[in-house]
């Protein structure tokens, strides 16, 4: 296993935030006691121990300062206690977990191979949990393999904001959504710029979110695909709550707008942009 990188600056943890919890006796014997006051700790970070014990009925025979342990670990990569709590929650299996073997392994690969910068390392575990329940070998490797081959590399390698990807599968996900925009008619470098600049891209499902929006900007937008290609980001916007209502806005008032004129600005911008246009054209028809 490769060095482990140190943290540029002291974490400073708060003592209470890796100490046993007042609740918590270190020399009780008795088997009944030890699992309730890990259950009270379970519900001290916000750990729903029904949930957890059902996903995880391992956790069952763990003891107390094995959890302990893995909080104060979690909290030295400069999670909040907060964010462990969640991250506990939402992946249960993380409770059994074998440190050296499970976890270890998954940050150096983030530290060491993938290059995340040790600061940044919280907000990739939080933004992407899942990542720490997923299998090194079969899945993360491959899938950053994957990534860089197609373009995530230099200026734009993968990072705190992007490592949600390395969770997909190559197969059943990344690879599905490319063919998609490839067989929109955009060449091989057309896909990868368009990805680079929203990798969200690859996030979507295709039939509930790729393919409803270039019907509408198709059929009823009339639209160009250059623009999509210019403007990636049309995907990310909700076609129901923000592409459809604007569009039909505009054409009620008799306007265009290029798409990211349309949907980057705010509510408030948009109104107040679209007041603007009606009142140019007001004084356009006053001087005719």
């Amino acid at each position: 296993m490769m060095t482990r990188l140190q943290p540029p600056v002291p974490l400073n943890l708060p003592k209470t935030s890796v100490q046993p919890p007042s609740h918590i006796s270190a020399t009780t014997n008795d088997a009944g006691l030890l699992f309730r006051q890990k259950i009270l700790h379970l519900q001290a970070l916000n750990v729903n121990p029904q949930k957890a014990l059902h996903q995880n009925p391992n956790f069952r025979c763990t003891p107390l300062p094995s959890l302990l342990s893995l909080e104060h670990y979690l909290l030295s990569l400069g999670l909040s206690r907060p964010a462990v709590g969640r991250i506990l929650d939402m992946h249960p299996k993380l409770l059994t977990a074998d440190i050296p073997r499970d976890l270890e392994p998954i940050i150096d690969f983030l530290l060491e191979e993938v290059l995340i910068p040790f600061n940044d390392l919280p907000k990739s575990l939080t933004r992407c949990p899942r990542i720490l329940v997923s299998d090194l070998k079969t899945q993360l490797r491959p899938t950053f393999k994957f990534l860089v081959e197609f373009g995530f590399k230099g200026s734009h390698k993968i990072n705190c904001q992007t490592t949600v990807l390395l969770v997909s599968s190559v197969e059943r996900t990344l690879k599905p959504k490319i063919d998609f925009l490839k067989n929109l008619g955009f060449s091989d470098e057309e896909v990868e710029r368009m990805v680079i600049r929203s990798p969200g891209l690859l996030t979507f499902s295709v039939e509930n979110n790729l393919v409803p929006k270039v019907d509408f900007f198709i059929q009823e937008m009339k639209g160009d695909l250059d623009e999509l290609k210019k403007f990636p980001q049309y995907f990310s916007f909700s076609l129901e709550r923000k592409i459809k209502p604007r569009y039909r806005i505009l054409v009620d008032h008799g306007f265009k707008l290029p798409l990211a004129q349309m949907l980057r600005v705010s509510d408030g911008e948009f109104n107040a942009r679209l007041i603007e246009m009606r009142l140019k054209r007001a004084e356009r028809s006053s001087l005719l």
